[in-house]
């Protein structure tokens, strides 16, 4: 295999890029994988060469060829200046927000960001001098409306992972470098396949490998891609806070990022199949799938999307708890657990309401979050048939 510079990577396509990305035969004595390199200390053959840092590897925590193919391989699928890896998801987006942020600084957080980012926005940023304020997801340009004099950051994530806001992120990109403030993105439910974070305006992307890049839900990872504004900054931020990801972890993601293209293709055409349906349903008040026609932000999604993935939520006619639980609690094919993006099917109940400051969430009924999986959709939406059978019977004995 000839060697393939980044230049020739990113001038393939897509399922070819991640087929090839972070891949050195030549280097590995011709293995198809890199392996997985487990160590902490590099010897280096002089001490001129110590001092000199004249080895590509200086120490393990700060890189090895295992985490070097990862890096490599997102990065040619982000297309920004670089990319740092990180131990889960919310250290991915803990670690972006850090290296951009000072004390005395200002941060606008949409709020329909996923619940553990407001903690640590509301408990640890607050905590080292920086304020925080929330901003309707639909806010767009109007957004420019809320900056401050020290305003130095955005944080975005669309479509929100529970309500499924889509974010007009050119908008909102282009009023925030009209003001020098960086633009973070946490592109988790699309991933750069689907939503190509950095050509979009966005100056940070954010990604939870523990989804859809590992996929099978037996790794917790995250990745943070900067643009060369970003880069430096980011790169450093990660470094001193000394954070390392297990090589076998990195191996695993490596691993599930060569399959990424068609397991999204699949997560997303049954996903549309289960929600299209789900439409049709009288239990079902409204579905939240950005690629539906009704769904309010679908313009916005169709303009900016590549795709769609396996996660939205669904909001029911209004009933009892009872009969919520009755539906969940024995489906067969749909586990109730957090997270998504794995092979497998899941279903949560979810209420955000409390969560909000800047907008209200008001549901006519309760809400439900499905991830579709990969299992066949014959299968699951006979699953769901079943479910809804025990809804309407316990909503009926209520």
């Amino acid at each position: 295999m000839p060697k393939l510079s980044a230049d020739d990577i990113a001038n393939l396509h897509e399922g070819t890029r991640l087929a090839v990305a972070g891949r050195h035969p030549d280097e590995a004595f011709g293995f198809v994988n890199p392996p997985v390199y487990r160590g902490s200390t590099v010897l280096h053959p002089t001490t001129r060469d110590l001092l000199d840092h004249t080895n590509r590897y200086a120490y393990g925590r700060r890189g090895s060829p295992t985490s070097t193919a990862l890096r490599e391989a997102v990065g040619a699928i982000e297309g920004g200046a670089g990319v740092v890896l990180c131990p889960s998801g919310l250290n991915a987006v803990s670690t972006a927000l850090l290296s951009c942020l000072s004390a005395g600084d200002h941060l606008l957080v949409t709020d329909s960001a996923y619940d553990p980012i407001r903690a640590f926005c509301d408990n640890t940023l607050t905590r080292f001098g920086i304020e925080v304020s929330y901003y309707d997801p639909l806010a767009g340009a109007d957004i420019a409306r809320l900056f401050r004099p020290n305003t130095r950051a955005v944080f975005t994530e669309s479509p929100g992972s529970l309500t499924f806001e889509i974010q007009d992120i050119p908008a909102i990109a282009e009023a925030a470098h009209a003001r020098d403030i960086a633009v973070l993105l946490d592109n988790t439910w699309a991933t750069p396949l689907y939503f190509p974070a950095h050509a979009r305006g966005a100056d940070i992307s954010i990604w939870s490998g523990t989804k859809y890049l590992s996929g099978h839900s037996d790794v917790m990872f995250g990745t943070v891609s900067a643009n060369a504004r970003y880069w430096r900054a980011l790169q450093k931020a990660h470094g001193y806070l000394g954070l390392y990801v297990s090589p076998d972890d990195v191996y695993l993601a490596l691993r599930g990022l060569r399959t990424l293209g068609i397991r999204l293709e699949a997560h997303q055409k049954s996903a549309l199949e289960i929600a299209r349906w789900l439409e049709t349903r009288p239990e079902v008040s409204r579905v939240l799938h950005p690629a539906l026609e009704s769904h309010p932000g679908h313009a916005l999604w169709k303009r900016d999307f590549l795709g769609a993935s396996g996660l939205f939520s669904i909001i029911l006619k209004p009933m009892p708890q009872k009969a919520v639980e009755a539906f969940l609690d024995h489906l067969s094919f749909f586990g109730i657990g957090y997270s998504w993006g794995g092979f497998e099917s899941l279903a949560i109940p979810f209420n955000a309401a409390p969560d909000r400051t800047a907008t209200k969430w008001q549901p006519e009924g309760p809400a439900i979050r499905l991830q579709i999986g990969l299992e066949d959709v014959r299968d699951l939406r006979r699953d769901l048939e079943q479910g809804l059978a025990r809804l309407n019977a316990a909503a009926a004995e209520a």
